[in-house]
């Protein structure tokens, strides 16, 4: 990866991100829009999305893949990755932990397009070369239900469903202690952690980030809890419930308790997305689908349970 550092040029002042740095480097509109999505461009040192607004002397941090290490999907089956559904414009799966949604430089493990390649399934087109058909993300860490487009018209359209946040993300989290109250909003702007870049924390003047959450069950330590989604920041359920002081079960990163992680066998976070809900992108009927927990969240939670 190359950083370039660029002051926006007065003749620039006023318009959109993509428009403007698509004519000052070169590139297509599309690519500086992933990249924007990806949290690559920076302005004035704050994540800026496509359709922000550039200021003239305003400073541009771009973040641009070497050529050199342009990264290629590799048809590879991914083990434990299932099909929850598959027609025309979508394929729903159930991504296992440790596998990428699509390649990136430096990650050398398997990835959800590679797995659905080597499957004989042709995805969408639309996108970046490496994440053709990829509407949302989940983190490699992360497992649980997601979509990808098969056809041009499901990417346009789930592509806006996400943006509109007309989606229902359902998702389940063992977070540590007990959340008070056990039902609410975290209404909290995120962005990249101050001093380590590698992770995210609630900060002001950050992307406006809203987590909805139920607590269904509580254990002596930990508690269950049902979360819906209003936004999709990256790592936004770890970085909200971490501010909680309630890190998710196992999320090192995010200050969870090891000693507790040791003790429920778990070497990654508690969290599964669990349901994904939307219009069907063909015909608009509301479609469900649902994932079961993997082996070692249902381990954990056992375990919980067996406590109580």
């Amino acid at each position: 990866m190359s950083a370039r550092m660029l002051p926006v040029p007065d003749g620039l002042d006023g318009m959109r991100v993509d428009a403007g740095l698509a004519k000052l480097l070169g590139l297509s509109r599309t690519v500086v829009a992933e990249l924007a999505e990806s949290g690559e461009i920076l302005l004035d040192g704050r994540p800026a999305g496509k359709s922000d607004r550039l200021t003239a002397g305003g400073l541009l941090e771009v973040t641009l893949p070497d050529p050199a290490s342009a990264v290629e999907v590799v048809a590879e089956p991914v083990e434990g990755m299932k099909i929850l559904h598959d027609d025309d414009d979508i394929v729903v799966i159930s991504k296992p932990v440790g596998v990428a949604v699509h390649p990136s430089p430096g990650w050398t493990g398997p990835t959800v397009v590679g797995g659905l390649a080597a499957a004989g399934l042709r995805i969408a087109t639309s996108g970046a070369a490496e994440r053709q058909g990829v509407v949302h993300r989940l983190d490699a860490g992360t497992t649980g239900v997601m979509v990808v487009a098969k056809s041009e018209h499901a990417y346009t359209v789930l592509k806006r469903a996400f943006k509109e946040r007309t989606v229902d993300k359902g998702y389940h989290a063992i977070v540590q202690g007990h959340p008070d109250p056990t039902r609410g909003t975290i209404d909290a702007p995120i962005d990249r952690h101050p001093r380590h870049d590698y992770k995210f924390a609630v900060v002001q003047g950050g992307r406006p980030s809203v987590t909805h959450y139920e607590v269904v069950e509580a254990f002596r330590a930990a508690s269950l809890a049902q979360i819906k989604l209003e936004t999709g920041r990256t790592h936004q359920i770890r970085v909200h419930f971490s501010a909680l002081k309630h890190p998710c079960v196992g999320d090192l990163t995010y200050g969870a308790d090891p000693v507790l992680a040791r003790k429920l066998g778990l070497s990654r976070q508690w969290l599964h997305a669990k349901t994904l809900a939307f219009a069907h992108p063909s015909d608009g009927r509301w479609v469900e689908f649902e994932s079961e927990y993997p082996d070692d969240l249902a381990t954990a939670l056992r375990i919980l349970q067996d406590e109580n």
